[in-house]
């Protein structure tokens, strides 16, 4: 996704949780745009809560919030650990409402551009955002939060020319989904209900991307745009 930002024209701010990995920041840089890596450490609110006003503070004009990252934890309900329902929690939705109100407040303070538009925010949910999923109830219960929150803050925002949506991915071949691929018989079921008879590739994810951080989608706002080779059809 922040590729497919950079191929439609963007710079590009890179938070990660150090700068060991320099991949994504060299991709851009070779498609001519600009790459700068801000650390922060997405589990700690005090991290997450100093990073806008770093960011900003040195020079960046910030009309595009892509929140992407997340984490997930798998356990059985009853025995889920509370410090992993905390951790999940904050990384998958107190981080991203943190980052979406402190840069919304930002673009509040931006001048609209000739369309009246002030910037695009972009949250990644997920099918439990619908759905409630299996021996995951810290991630189903910071996806659905993602969905509202995005609604929410489209409600008050969108009025004032920034527009607030979700991508809700399907089932994506990811390091994240290791242990479902690895899991022979779930993984047979899954890809037996997918319509488009494949799981996702991160490619798949670079129109939406572009679509809703762009002008094509300026009348677009408070909607989760699922992506998942039509598994919510089904």
């Amino acid at each position: 996704m922040a590729l497919a930002l950079a191929e439609a024209g963007a710079d590009v701010v890179l938070v990660q949780r150090d700068t060991s990995n320099q991949d994504t920041k060299e991709q851009i840089k070779n498609l001519g745009q600009k790459a700068t890596i801000y650390t922060a450490d997405l589990a700690s609110q005090e991290s997450v809560s100093a990073l806008v006003s770093t960011v900003v503070k040195d020079g960046h004009d910030i009309n595009i919030l892509l929140n992407c990252a997340g984490i997930q934890r798998r356990h059985p309900s009853h025995v889920f650990p509370q410090e992993d329902w905390d951790e999940v929690l904050q990384v998958n939705l107190t981080t991203v409402f943190t980052l979406c109100r402190d840069v919304g407040a930002y673009m509040l303070t931006r001048t609209p551009d000739s369309f009246g538009q002030r910037g695009s925010i972009i949250n990644v949910a997920s099918l439990v955002s619908f759905q409630g999923g299996l021996t995951v109830p810290a991630y189903a219960a910071a996806k659905g939060g993602v969905a509202q929150l995005s609604k929410a803050l489209s409600n008050e925002w969108a009025s004032k020319g920034i527009n607030v949506n979700a991508i809700a991915p399907g089932y994506v071949a990811t390091d994240m989904n290791t242990a479902l691929i690895q899991d022979k018989e779930r993984a047979a079921s899954i890809l037996a209900r997918i319509p488009a008879a494949r799981w996702g590739n991160p490619d798949d994810f670079k129109g939406p991307v572009v679509y809703l951080a762009s002008r094509a989608s300026a009348y677009v706002s408070g909607e989760i745009h699922t992506v998942d080779g039509g598994w919510m059809g089904r």
